[in-house]
């Protein structure tokens, strides 16, 4: 069994107000040093078997369809671990 990791980022023309929250909530809570904040999301999707070409086809195809918004997301598919 493996995981395979998919993350999802807003693309970098989109603006990312929760980024942007982030950001301006640091220096107040101490952190200094920190020039951008972006937030995406994270899918941990436990596969059955061996993580083959077809599974990350398969994967990428969830990615664009269900996971993200092609339009404003971009997405990165990797194979985390094996259990």
């Amino acid at each position: 069994m493996a995981r395979v990791v998919v993350a999802v980022m807003p693309k970098p023309e989109i603006l990312d107000p929760q980024g942007k929250a982030v950001l301006g909530a640091l220096p107040r809570l101490g952190f200094a040093g920190v020039s951008e904040v972006r937030q995406g999301k994270r899918f941990e999707i436990e596969i059955e078997g061996d993580v083959t070409d077809a599974v990350l086809a398969e994967v990428n195809k969830m990615a664009e369809t269900l996971l993200s918004n092609p339009v404003i997301e971009d997405y990165a598919v990797t194979v985390e671990a094996s259990a």
